[in-house]
């Protein structure tokens, strides 16, 4: 495992989950520092966006400790809120709010849950909007928008609330090809900028360009941690060969 070094912003320790009688999540440890960019891969149904949904409890853990910026995450309503404020996250599927604005979209967490004046939330979200380079599409409503600039208003929402951690669940898994890279470039100038970031994924190209580990989840367990030198040209376990000689192969 590549350990992390610096303070740390998410401690994971044998988290369990179950739907029913299928074992999802298997004593899965990890940590993650304050400004590491993780990339999780592996096969349909490993676990990875279950994952990544029980740390800001869109999926309750059944077993093991999950701490987000100190923060213990069990049953108690009021830390949870507390740790989705500092969470964002960016889901496949875009999630806007399809009777809203792009910029409504933004400023309504900001406006609601943290009380930001109207116009303070608009003027960042615009900020927002320019470095997801769609500005123009700030009074446009989300069907009126190409997929890849839902997607890049998705991101700018997250980012309106001003987060520690950003979340991605296959962000580009929904996107016609030539919408990939806008989107991809969009999430390396984010972790460019120091943020931190869980995505899940299976561009590799960005995997190797942007992370500084790379996990391999296979039935609910991670199999590699791993630097992503390592992972791609040194990996430890058969099933991480045989996962990588199928997808680099595309």
């Amino acid at each position: 495992m590549v350990e992390s070094s610096g303070q740390a912003i998410i401690e994971i320790s044998k988290l369990n989950k179950w739907f029913g009688d299928l074992h999802v999540l298997r004593d899965v440890d990890l940590t993650v520092s304050a400004g590491q960019k993780i990339v999780v891969c592996g096969p349909s149904g490993s676990g990875k966006s279950t994952l990544i949904r029980c740390i800001n409890r869109l999926e309750a853990h059944d077993s093991g400790i999950i701490k987000v910026d100190g923060q213990l995450l069990a049953q108690d309503l009021r830390i949870i809120d507390e740790v989705r404020r500092e969470v964002g996250m960016v889901f496949q599927q875009f999630n806007l709010f399809p009777h809203l604005t792009v910029l409504d979209n933004c400023t309504l967490a900001p406006i609601q849950v943290r009380n930001v004046a109207k116009a303070e939330a608009e003027q960042r979200a615009m900020a927002l909007l320019e470095r997801v380079r769609i500005p123009e599409q700030a009074q446009k409503f989300p069907s009126q928008l190409s997929g890849g600039q839902q997607q890049r208003a998705a991101i700018a929402r997250s980012l309106c609330m001003n987060p520690k951690v950003m979340l991605f669940d296959e962000p580009t898994s929904a996107l016609d090809p030539e919408m990939i890279k806008e989107v991809l470039d969009v999430m390396l100038d984010l972790a460019k900028g120091g943020m931190t970031m869980i995505v899940v994924t299976h561009e590799m190209g960005f995997a190797r360009t942007v992370a500084d580990r790379i996990l391999f989840m296979d039935e609910g367990q991670v199999l590699e941690d791993a630097a992503p030198s390592d992972f791609f040209e040194r990996p430890k376990h058969a099933r991480t060969k045989e996962f990588l000689s199928q997808i680099l192969d595309q």
